[in-house]
């Protein structure tokens, strides 16, 4: 159509019935007397509609795919992090199962000792206050512990309390060479001292420089003044080697302690002291060596029968 003064008339007409037909749709509401014409509208072009959206639809589904993908990537993702936490909470399933083994050993010590203790854990190693051999424990004096408690696990001996903040507490393990604890032999009930080398052992003198000791005598505690550092009774270890007297005064032994310091983990701070002396009564029983198995030595002897050549 060639741009005349009648086309632009037309035009302008059109427009104007146009706005005309939507006043009036807007203003007849759902009586609108065009509902009919769109009716009608929707019948001719609902066909033409459709096969236009069958047309487009591949792309839609590919538009809708990538949406979806991304959904799916999230998914996958909260899959992987379901797993992974899945996987974690069995390994600390695993670890919780052994420190419920821990503990209840730890409770089994402090029963039979009759000490009354505040379970720990331990949540640093290391170089505290100048000590080599420390370890940080999540109590402290808001829970009742003190400079000078004895520390025990449901091994033995850990150590004693050093320092104490609100919160947690420093305690010097019974692996360091600057500790000392009183030590009675079991059944006989030498004395002596030992003190830590730094390393798995410590090293025992006993007072007696002529006690009869052998290889696989066990120690405990003896006990300090108003039981601080020490109470009595907490095992301490087992002998490995016993030093040869040489005429001195003390008797040298060299001992493995029962607590391996390199795998600390739950720990009990003594915060009750025993009625009285438990001795050697927290010592686990020793197993019993086992039996020989007897034997029975059978002599065959040969019949005169049996041995009789046979003659021509």
């Amino acid at each position: 159509m060639r741009d005349t003064r009648e086309s632009r008339l037309l035009l302008v007409l059109l427009v104007a019935v146009a706005f005309a037909l939507i006043t009036v749709d807007i203003r007849g509401g759902e009586r609108s007397p065009l509902d009919g014409a769109r009716h009608a509208a929707a019948s001719a072009f609902g066909p033409v509609e459709k096969g236009v959206a069958a047309a487009v639809d591949p792309f839609g589904d590919a538009v809708a795919a990538v949406r979806d993908s991304g959904d799916r990537s999230r998914r996958i993702t909260d899959l992987e992090r379901e797993n992974m936490a899945l996987k974690q909470r069995l390994g600390s399933d695993d670890r919780n199962r052994g420190r419920v083994r821990d503990l209840d050993a730890m409770l089994k010590t402090a029963g039979a000792g009759q000490y009354g203790i505040k379970g720990a854990q331990v949540i640093a190693i290391g170089a505290a206050q100048g000590f080599s051999w420390t370890v940080t424990i999540d109590i402290g004096s808001n829970d009742g512990v003190r400079r000078d408690m004895t520390v025990l696990n449901g091994d033995g001996l850990v150590g004693r309390v050093t320092t104490v903040a609100p919160t947690t507490a420093t305690v010097l393990l019974a692996s360091d060479p600057k500790f000392t604890v009183g030590t009675r032999m079991e059944k006989s009930g030498e004395i002596g001292f030992a003190g830590g080398q730094g390393d798995n052992s410590l090293r025992v003198e006993l007072l007696n420089g002529k006690a009869t000791v052998h290889p696989g005598d066990r120690l405990v505690t003896f006990g300090s003044s108003k039981d601080k550092p020490f109470v009595p009774g907490v095992p301490v270890g087992e002998v490995v080697r016993v030093d040869p007297a040489g005429g001195g005064l003390t008797r040298t032994l060299q001992v493995r302690p029962f607590v391996g310091f390199s795998k600390l983990d739950l720990v009990g701070v003594v915060v009750q002291l025993p009625r009285q002396d438990p001795r050697d009564t927290v010592l686990p029983a020793k197993p019993e060596a086992p039996k020989p198995a007897p034997t029975v030595t059978v002599t065959a002897t040969p019949s005169p029968s049996a041995s009789a050549q046979p003659q021509d």
